[in-house]
């Protein structure tokens, strides 16, 4: 060529094997040898000038060649290590490193130059650009003429021309066939099409054609300055054989105007490749295109929706598109139903009209389908608009009166439910998931199939169920609709019986709260229910009575997976009376003899109806709303599937659960429990004006009534000892959930205590402190022994997980549930271990094993190891309380500390004789820290507001006895504990229970000896104070004698924590001084003196 401006790589390609035989003899003559095998070329396109268009092939050669190059290649790689190994071993490689290396240089072979083996001669045209297809098959040429030509790459000739598009930027897309729109006869393979993609700057437009001959599918009027953006672009090595059999890769052709900075998209469907004067399928799309959009506008009138619909239906002439208009159709909304019925009616006229073979047997069976499904919508909603009052014309005196005596007998607790239920809490719902919204056309089709003569319905979401029978159903409980005549349009239909007694249930199930408030509905029900068996295909004639009913069966089903307790009772009593009948019925066609097997299908009947009253009693008291303050959350439910599937402790354990929404204490649950087989007496006549709190003491006894009768009902699985073991569980199940709640803890710990057995305690206790007290506990010892104190609430949080307020009253918990686990396993060699029971209607309970089970299962524990534990939390929680600087494991030796925080259940090797003198001390010390503590509590509360006092004083008594306690477990001598006691109960100012406590000291010579010194300081603090020194005073101390003068000058009157007392309890307790100390005392004289002064000063006041 003279100019080449732009070329294109087609890639590597073959001829076939008439263009091979064809060039070998236009180039060899006739005798030219053709090879066998087809060579393989890479094509090459040019555009420019002389000639216009070039088309270049480079022939590869065999894969020979390149095999022995990778062969030399190796053998040379292989060769160069193995010198470089010799090298080294014979000396040579220290010669060879020192020789710079000298980089070789890449070898590049020299072009080979190609000569154009034809193409497109034009003297006067010059190509400008050109532009490969994605499926390198078709080119699209440019040049200084405005000609845009279509070059078919594989032939090399041009197959079509457009003028006029100076400067013309050209693009290409390759679009795919959808799978609705190929027919379900073509082969996998879809189909694709090609569009060129023109844009003419001098005329700011963008066309769009159609290849190889279609036409122009789009213009667009666009800016003069823009650019049209393609990639033409496809990965390295991937040509137009390797790659068939890929998935299509569409190059995305972008417009960019600068002028705008907007960037746009080009996008075909793929319909457009057929819109030519054969094709009707471009038509068929723009008319469900426009049913489409006519059916989503929402202001349109029924009459001109028909038309048009009818005619876009029946001008549409491909199969599938005419079933896909009518779907969309069938699934609007807002179409009525007349309409609908006379669309699809006339469409199905005119499928019959046609010629058997031409009609597509799929379209006019959903005609069919659809029309006889629109047929029964209408016809029910027909029925149920006629105003005509069911009758009970079917239904036998006798039978009502069965179920009548039913009702009555669970009308008490019915009346309970249903005003609980009534006013429970109010939540949020929409209109169209409510039951009463009507089913529209749209979701009665969706939710029923239709197949030759039968209707079935289509299993869905429980709203969709309810909300399909109550279309079905709901008019005839209510008696509003003609029952018999609706039974005998849906008994022609074909549905099968199994299905509809489902609807009916799950209306009737989830519609509870308007069940129960309409009386005659349960009338209602039986003459459903009758109807529904008397039905072909619903109780077999041919009923074995040896074995259970399917059909009654399907009834129980429902009823016990039910949450809906009392519509499940209502049904169940329902369905008991109709199924008795039923069987006494086909009973009487039998033998004599299969009388016996009647009772089989009534005795599960019987259990059922048992079941289901019992759930009721216990749903009702799990309705109770808890009161103000509590934790409250929503009412849980509860079904008979539901307990029988929680296992023997599923009762209880719901139970549980309820008291701790009530917040209940356990002393108050034990009053209820008590209550037990108790008479329950008369209410007495409200006063006209309640007061708040005889309104919680109203609530609180209806709510101890109705727990009662649930123990009644449940004697076994809610026995006292069984419901506060569960009581235990859920608390410290809460406790374990939110830590700060320091009281859940306490509640569980008395929730055990009133656990009878000593087996369920040991049991429960080792479970609690396995599974939620150990870990917190090690880690609060652990921490205190870090800081050597009682900890700020911000470490309390970091290591335990509750602030400092929070670990003190666990720690106080982990003491008691020590002291339980050590009471109950002291007691379970004289009491046997309880058997557990269940009641004869529940004991097809399966499920996990319950708390109590569990805990009869639990080990026997190593007393001393608990022992140990428990003084350890003793010290831990005495810290905790008074704030003490202590080291809590550094009071015991090496063994001591090992054996904490093992397995209870494990021997370990625990402390014994003598304790090590230092130990000794450092828990004297802290001991008497304890009672310092003590006592300044006591001062502060003796001095504190009334309004605080009690809680100053609160269980405060205890912690002297408890000190001594500790003191001889920790080889402490308890007189020592009791001097101090006196002394700082003297100090603070509480001389009266220094006195109790003064009459249990054993060693009174040192006690004497330290009350003396605390009497010097008071005196000290009268006379030489400078505040208090008066005349008399001063007097009196210049006539003491010097000796006592001087001894009171050293007294320090700082070191009292109450220095001004009343004289009369000095000389009180100097009294007592001189009563304590023998006459031979070395202080005894000193004494005397100091009697003789507070006499006098006593005097003088």
């Amino acid at each position: 060529m003279d100019a080449i401006v732009d070329h294109s790589s087609v890639g590597i390609m073959t001829l076939c094997v008439f263009d091979q035989m064809r060039n070998a003899s236009i180039l060899g003559g006739f005798h030219a040898a053709v090879k066998g095998s087809l060579p393989a070329m890479s094509q090459y396109i040019t555009v420019g000038g002389g000639p216009y268009t070039g088309f270049y092939y480079a022939i590869e050669g065999s894969s020979q060649p390149l095999l022995s190059h990778v062969a030399l290649a190796v053998a040379s790689k292989l060769t160069s290590a193995l010198f470089t190994a010799a090298s080294g071993w014979l000396g040579w490689k220290k010669q060879n490193e020192e020789e710079p290396t000298q980089k070789q240089k890449p070898k590049v072979e020299p072009a080979t130059p190609l000569a154009v083996r034809f193409g497109l001669p034009d003297s006067r045209r010059h190509g400008e650009s050109i532009c490969l297809s994605p499926c390198n098959t078709l080119a699209g040429v440019t040049d200084d003429f405005g000609r845009v030509m279509l070059l078919d790459v594989g032939r090399g000739i041009a197959i079509r021309m457009w003028k006029g598009y100076r400067d013309a930027q050209l693009g290409w897309v390759q679009v795919s066939e959808g799978r609705g729109e190929s027919s379900p006869s073509a082969p996998l393979p879809r189909r694709h099409a090609q569009f060129l993609v023109i844009y003419a700057p001098r005329r700011g437009i963008l066309e769009v054609w159609g290849t190889q001959q279609g036409p122009r599918v789009g213009a667009f009027t666009v800016g003069k300055h823009c650019r049209l953006l393609y990639a033409g672009y496809r990965l390295m090595g991937v040509n137009s054989v390797t790659s068939q059999g890929w998935q299509l890769h569409t190059q995305q052709v972008c417009l960019f105007d600068p002028a705008t900075g907007a960037l746009r998209t080009v996008t075909v469907p793929f319909h457009l490749a057929l819109s030519d004067k054969k094709s009707e399928r471009a038509k068929d799309l723009h008319l469900l295109k426009r049913l489409t959009t006519l059916l989503k506008s929402r202001e349109l009138e029924p009459d001109y929706l028909e038309s048009e619909a009818q005619r876009v239906l029946l001008d549409i002439k491909h199969p599938a598109i005419k079933k896909q208009a009518l779907e969309s159709l069938l699934a609007n909304k807002n179409a009525p139903v007349s309409c609908l019925t006379n669309i699809t009616r006339l469409l199905l006229a005119s499928l019959r009209g046609k010629d058997r073979e031409a009609v597509d047997e799929a379209l006019l069976q959903l005609c069919s389908s659809q029309l006889k499904l629109l047929q029964l919508y209408t016809d029910i909603q027909q029925l149920h608009s006629t105003v005509e009052a069911s009758t009970d014309a079917h239904t036998k005196p006798t039978e009502v009166a069965g179920v009548e005596e039913e009702l009555a007998r669970v009308s008490l607790i019915l009346q309970r439910y249903t005003e609980l239920t009534s006013g429970s809490r109010p939540s949020v719902s929409f209109a169209q998931d409510s039951p009463d919204a009507s089913l529209s056309v749209r979701g009665f089709l969706s939710q029923m199939e239709c197949e030759g003569e039968e209707i079935r319905v289509v299993p869905g979401p429980d709203a969709d169920w309810t909300q399909l029978g109550s279309f079905l159903f709901w008019g005839c409980l209510t008696g509003e609709s003609p029952l018999q005549k609706v039974c005998d349009t849906l008994q022609e239909t074909g549905i099968s019986p199994q299905h509809l007694l489902s609807l009916l249930l799950s209306v009737w199930l989830h519609r509870e709260k308007e069940v129960l408030k309409k009386p005659k509905a349960v009338r209602h029900l039986h003459t459903l229910l009758t109807a529904l068996s008397s039905m072909k295909g619903a109780v077999e004639s041919s009923w074995d009575m040896q074995c259970v009913s399917p059909w009654w069966q399907q009834v129980r089903s429902a009823c016990v997976q039910s949450q809906s307790a009392a519509a499940a009772l209502l049904a169940a009593i329902v369905a008991h009376r109709a199924a008795k009948v039923n069987i006494t019925s086909l009973a009487e066609t039998k033998f004599q003899s299969e009388w016996e097997a009647v009772s089989l299908e009534l005795e599960q009947w019987a259990v059922c109806v048992r079941q289901l009253e019992d759930v009721l009693a216990l749903q009702t008291l799990l309705c109770v709303a808890p009161l103000k303050g509590t934790p409250g959350g929503a009412t849980p439910h509860c079904s008979v599937k539901a307990l029988l599937e929680g296992g023997r402790g599923g009762i209880a354990d719901s139970v549980a659960k309820w008291v701790f929404r009530q917040d209940l204490a356990p002393e108050r649950l034990k009053d209820m429990l008590q209550r037990r087989g108790e008479t329950q007496r008369t209410e007495q006549p409200s006063q006209p004006v309640l007061r708040e709190k005889s309104q919680e003491d109203a609530d609180f006894n209806k709510a101890a009534e109705l727990l009662v009768s649930v123990c009644q009902r449940f004697p076994d699985s809610l026995s006292p000892d069984l419901l506060f073991a569960h009581c235990c569980w859920e608390y410290v199940v809460q406790w374990n959930k939110y830590p700060e709640e320091g009281r859940y803890l306490c509640c569980a710990v008395e929730h055990l205590k009133l656990v009878s057995s000593p087996h369920i305690q040991l049991g429960i206790s080792s479970m609690m402190w396995n599974t939620f007290i150990v870990k917190r506990f090690s880690a609060a010892a652990f921490l205190m022994e870090k800081v050597g104190k009682a900890p700020k609430d911000r470490l309390c949080r970091r290591d335990v997980g509750m602030g400092d307020g929070a670990m003190t009253s666990f720690l106080g918990s982990c003491v008691e549930l020590l002291q339980i686990l050590m009471e109950a396993d002291s007691g379970i060699e004289e009491v046997t271990p309880p058997e557990l029971c269940v009641e004869e209607v529940w004991g097809g309970a399966e499920g996990p094993a319950s708390i109590v089970e569990l805990a009869l299962e639990q080990r026997g524990i190593h007393y001393p190891l608990v022992q140990h534990h428990c003084l350890l939390a003793t010290l831990l929680h005495t810290a905790m309380t008074f704030n003490l600087r202590v080291k809590p494991l550094s009071l015991f030796d090496s063994k001591g500390k090992s054996a904490f925080f093992r397995e209870l259940v494990s021997i370990q090797l625990m402390p014994s004789g003598d304790m090590d003198p230092g130990l000794v001390s450092l828990r004297q010390e802290f001991l008497l820290r304890v009672l310092t503590g003590w006592v300044k509590t006591q001062s502060e509360a003796g001095t504190a507001p009334a309004s605080t006092r009690l809680d100053l004083e609160s269980g405060d008594e205890t912690w002297p006895s408890l000190c001594l306690d500790l003191g001889t477990l920790l080889q402490v001598n308890p007189d020592i504990l009791r001097r101090h006691l006196v002394c700082e109960l003297y100090n603070q100012g509480l001389d009266p229970r220094a006195e109790q406590v003064m009459l249990e000291v054993e060693d009174k010579d040192v006690l004497g000896s330290q009350l003396l010194v605390l009497t010097g300081q008071r005196l000290s603090y009268s006379l030489l104070h400078t505040q208090t020194q008066t005349k008399p005073a001063m007097e009196l101390l210049a006539r003491l004698p010097p000796t006592l003068c001087t001894w009171l000058k050293a007294m320090d009157p700082s070191e009292l924590g109450c220095p001004s007392v009343p004289l009369s309890q000095t000389s009180r307790l100097v009294s007592r001084l001189i009563e304590i100390l023998p006459e031979n005392h070395g202080q005894y004289s000193l004494a005397l003196h100091l009697l003789e002064a507070v006499e006098v000063l006593q005097e003088e006041d």
